[in-house]
């Protein structure tokens, strides 16, 4: 059996593993989602594991359990609600849970590691705010290093929320999209130089010279390049 994580960044990537599993569970994977959830069935959790899949399933028969829980019978309210309602309740429900099984595992830490978990879990967008579209941007935190993807860069020294892949909620951004209609909105931003997908918000755009201001999640802002970003395609816009 895998140990369980212990320290501050192995529960917190256990924690981002079981949020992206859920994620595409409510958007990517929605229709899959839907379908399982069958009202006629016993009582249905939604479980996010921490290889990225999700599950619906009976819960566990061992009591108490290894871990929290999700919230029971969720397949109910399945077709007495209207449909993105019923999507927001799971996605409430799930964000609980998360934290549930993150301070399950971080019970033990001191009270310095409790607050690093939760600084680090508090910087990422809630299953919740990302499936309704209230993702917001978190200020605060230490400038980033420019971003030239004509030369290279060094290593960036903040803790922006990114992942390896992208979230699967979004498309390539196009020459199309390069309108004022852009501001607001939410975005995923690729580095070439760790491979790693930060989450953005385009806080103003220069439709003319085909410009953006953005906002990583720790604070930190950057002009960018749209003609270099789409055509490296090196940005993935969040759909509403």
């Amino acid at each position: 059996m895998k140990d369980h994580p212990r320290s501050v960044d192995e529960i917190a990537e256990d924690y981002r593993s079981r949020r992206e599993a859920l994620l595409r569970a409510l958007t990517e994977d929605v229709d899959k989602f839907y379908s399982q959830c069958d009202p006629d069935r016993e009582n249905l959790c939604l479980y996010g594991e921490p290889d990225g899949q999700w599950k619906v399933d009976l819960p566990e028969e061992e009591v108490p359990p290894e871990l929290p829980e999700p919230v029971l019978g969720i397949n109910f309210a399945r077709d007495g609600m209207q449909r993105k309602d019923w999507i927001a309740l799971i996605a409430v429900h799930s964000d609980a849970w998360l934290m549930a099984v993150a301070y399950y595992y971080g019970a033990k830490l001191d009270k310095e590691g409790r607050q690093k978990l939760f600084k680090q879990i508090n910087g990422i967008p809630t299953v919740y705010e990302t499936v309704t579209g209230k993702a917001k941007v978190v200020n605060g935190g230490k400038a980033a290093k420019k971003r030239k993807t004509t030369e290279p860069t060094a290593e960036r020294e903040p803790k922006a929320q990114a992942s390896a892949t992208p979230l699967g909620i979004g498309r390539l951004l196009t020459d199309n999209d390069v309108n004022l209609d852009l501001r607001g909105r939410q975005a995923e931003l690729f580095w070439p130089d760790d491979n790693l997908w930060y989450l953005i918000e385009i806080q103003n755009v220069n439709v003319r010279q085909k410009q953006a201001k953005i906002m990583y999640t720790d604070g930190s802002t950057e002009e960018l390049d749209l003609e270099e970003i789409i055509r490296d395609g090196h940005m993935s816009l969040i759909t509403q």
